[in-house]
């Protein structure tokens, strides 16, 4: 059964202002996981970086940061950096299916080298002193790619294997290769943790009575689109009407506090919105003017509109892609 949930990394909307909102208002995830850090050659930590990674912008959430790259020596010196500034794990991820990343062979895009893999695998744990997680997919063009990728994994004392039993040709489109994610949880030496696909409490009840033996599951855009999933998990209520205003109020003031203006802050919002409109009855129309829109003032109206005039479900609808 499960005992624990992450909540997955989602690039560009569960940043440090999207998780402490989140987390103050629904809560849920055990674990928040940092979207992705790329360290380049040069070893330079950004300003927007320092701001993400610095524990003081995450105050008391439980926190697992994400690296991303095929060299070693980078993530080694990533892995030290997450060390000083107190965490106490990492997360290496092979699973970003973007064709910017993958076209360097990062990501996803890894996984196409399989023995080069295993060589980063290598230096890595030979030196690494936090404990290593892989966030991963089966391979970049067919599920069969799994059965070697698997057998290098077996290989290290990896903290915890997060299988997103899709390969990167097929993003988050078309079902998911549960048949895979079997073998995975049959055969892996070391933990597995399950992703894809996640959207309702219905939906992770039935992978409990076909995993019962998996204890971890990663939710990423289930989460957004129905920000009360991970409280219904442990038996709460869903979310009303005026708790989703006020969070997406919330949510829209830190960041015009962040950002220090509304432009920016609106645009965060609407990427937001492309997954929680799926929380309402007949949201399209509204949601395609709300893509379309230019100005805050027309985001807000939008927003306004929509609180005011759809039906609220009790959960989400997929396909959230």
């Amino acid at each position: 059964m499960i005992e624990r949930v992450d909540f997955a990394p989602l690039d560009g909307i569960t940043k440090a202002v999207f998780r402490r909102v989140f987390h103050a208002r629904f809560g849920g995830a055990d674990r928040y996981f940092i979207p992705f850090f790329s360290p380049t050659d040069q070893h330079i930590v950004t300003k927007r970086d320092q701001r993400e990674l610095d524990v003081n912008n995450n105050p008391g959430l439980p926190l697992v940061p994400q690296i991303m790259t095929r060299r070693a020596d980078d993530f080694l010196w990533a892995a030290s950096l997450m060390e000083e500034l107190g965490y106490r794990e990492v997360n290496l991820n092979l699973g970003c299916p973007s064709g910017t990343v993958t076209a360097k062979g990062k990501g996803s895009g890894f996984l196409a080298k399989p023995d080069e893999l295993e060589r980063f695998f290598d230096q890595v744990f030979a030196a690494v002193r936090l404990p290593v997680s892989v966030k991963t997919r089966l391979g970049v063009q067919s599920p069969e790619e799994f059965e070697r990728l698997l057998e290098i994994y077996n290989r290290y004392p990896i903290a915890c294997l997060t299988v997103h039993p899709r390969v990167q040709k097929e993003f988050y489109k078309g079902a998911v290769h549960r048949d895979w994610f079997s073998q995975a949880a049959a055969r892996s030496r070391n933990p597995v943790c399950y992703n894809g696909d996640l959207v309702t409490v219905e939906d992770v009840r039935a992978f409990e009575r076909d995993f019962p033996a998996v204890e971890a599951v990663m939710i990423g855009r289930g989460a957004v689109a129905d920000p009360a999933l991970l409280r219904k998990l442990h038996g709460g209520a869903p979310a009303t009407r005026q708790e989703l205003m006020d969070f997406t109020a919330e949510l829209y003031e830190a960041y015009q506090e962040f950002y220090g203006q509304v432009g920016p802050a609106a645009q965060r919002m609407k990427e937001v919105w492309f997954y929680l409109i799926h929380l309402f009855e007949g949201g399209e129309k509204i949601h395609k003017s709300m893509r379309r829109s230019r100005t805050p003032r027309e985001y807000e109206a939008l927003e306004a509109e929509a609180f005011s005039t759809l039906p609220l479900r009790d959960h989400a609808v997929g396909p959230l892609v």
